[in-house]
């Protein structure tokens, strides 16, 4: 594949997405920007995202971030009908999205066992809290509930104070990113084995899976390790954590052999012989001297910026810590592509987090319109082999609801 081939690697993929909210949507919205034919299933309230702020245009920067490049299909799936026309959809589609509480999908007579009856290879990736199976199955669950109970608030926040939840759906966000994964890996599997897979993913095994020490520390000291909030620096390591600079906070991390860059940035070479200073144990131990001594450093630059530009001199690992909102004009930002413009037409344009992943060749595409309710209802019901009669008949009992605005529809 060449720079300039226009393919994307998920062309040809057809997905019926029954996802809400944020967890769903985030997977979903990523296999649509690498060319997959996202079907989007929604109750006819619509997807609860459409209604938050803010908004333009009556147009929520939320939904539309997450279900650009989705087609709307609207269908009332508490009235009995509604199973049997989602049931003539699936021999058509290669990926089933959904993030219902556990068995819901089952009870409506669409759960993996009866899809995968209709079309064998069909792949159905499940997001929920806690996981199709165990005793919390059923249990409701937000992001900051996976939060609390995949351990995260409990290393966020001072030592000594509560605990706090990030400040992002980092939990939501993640399962996504998982689901879009396996989803991956499901796809690769069918090729060669010819049949799909049921994907469960579960927003709290997401999260723990990214305890990268606290776990595994305190079970290999029998638990004389126990972990602790951070608070403004890294538990087990120092100098690592947020220092006030001469305008905001600015992050420093050295591992031991980067602490002589810190010490000759800051002109004191002779810190790597001060014994508060001389291993880990006893940084750690002197973290409030020497993070002092950082901060009064920090503090003859002018500005946050000079002082980054003199630790990346010293080759010192370091970054500002920055508001979102910075981050749209921010230069890295900007020229990384990590922000984008979003362009939809009721609620015009705006900047939004772009594409994360790489790919050699392929380009998310950059036209995408997130849909009106309904929108595509039509359509897609007639490309499943139902004639115009017996859609206007569905959409007249209430089974369907079709695009409110007919120049948009279809």
């Amino acid at each position: 594949m060449t720079a300039n081939d226009p393919a994307r690697l998920l062309d040809g993929v057809r997905v019926l997405d029954f996802t809400q909210y944020l967890a769903g949507p985030s997977c979903t919205r990523l296999m649509a920007e690498l060319g997959a034919e996202v079907i989007k299933v929604e109750l006819p309230s619509g997807d609860p995202t459409r209604v938050l702020v803010p908004q333009r245009g009556g147009v929520s920067s939320v939904f539309v971030q997450q279900n650009r490049g989705k087609r709307s299909v609207c269908i009332d799936l508490s009235r009995p009908e509604a199973a049997e026309v989602v049931r003539r959809l699936v021999p058509h589609v290669d990926v089933v999205v959904e993030n219902s509480t556990p068995g819901i999908m089952a009870k409506r007579g669409l759960g993996y066992d009866d899809l995968s009856a209709i079309n064998p290879r069909v792949i159905m990736a499940s997001v929920s809290g806690f996981g199709q199976t165990g005793p919390w199955r059923t249990k409701g669950c937000y992001d900051f509930i996976a939060q609390g109970m995949a351990g995260l608030m409990h290393m966020t926040g001072e030592p000594d104070g509560p605990p706090y939840f990030v400040g992002i759906g980092v939990g939501d966000t993640n399962a996504g990113v998982h689901a879009f994964a396996g989803i991956g890996y499901a796809l690769y599997q069918r090729d060669r084995t010819g049949r799909g897979c049921h994907l469960d993913v579960s927003m709290v095994d997401a999260l723990f899976h990214m305890q990268e020490y606290a776990v595994g520390a305190a079970s290999m000291s029998g638990r004389d390790f126990q972990p602790i909030r951070q608070g403004l620096h890294y538990q087990p390591v120092a100098p690592a954590g947020t220092f006030r600079g001469p305008q905001g906070w600015i992050v420093i991390l050295c591992m031991p052999n980067q602490l002589p860059n810190l010490w000759s940035a800051m002109g004191r070479p002779e810190m790597g012989d001060d014994p508060r200073f001389a291993d880990q144990e006893q940084r750690t131990a002197n973290r409030g001297e020497m993070t002092d001594l950082i901060e009064a450093w920090l503090a003859t630059f002018p500005t946050d910026a000079a002082a980054l530009a003199c630790l990346e001199e010293f080759r010192v690992p370091a970054g500002p810590v920055l508001d979102p909102a910075d981050a749209i004009d921010h230069p890295w930002f900007v020229a990384q592509g990590t922000v984008r413009d979003i362009h939809d037409v009721e609620g015009g344009s705006f900047t939004a987090p772009g594409f994360p992943f790489r790919f050699d060749g392929v380009k998310p595409a950059a036209d995408l319109r997130a849909p009106l309710l309904g929108q595509h209802t039509w359509e897609v019901l007639a490309e499943a082999g139902y004639d115009d009669a017996a859609i206007s008949g569905l959409a007249e009992a209430g089974v369907l609801v079709l695009a409110a605005d007919s120049e948009r529809a279809g």
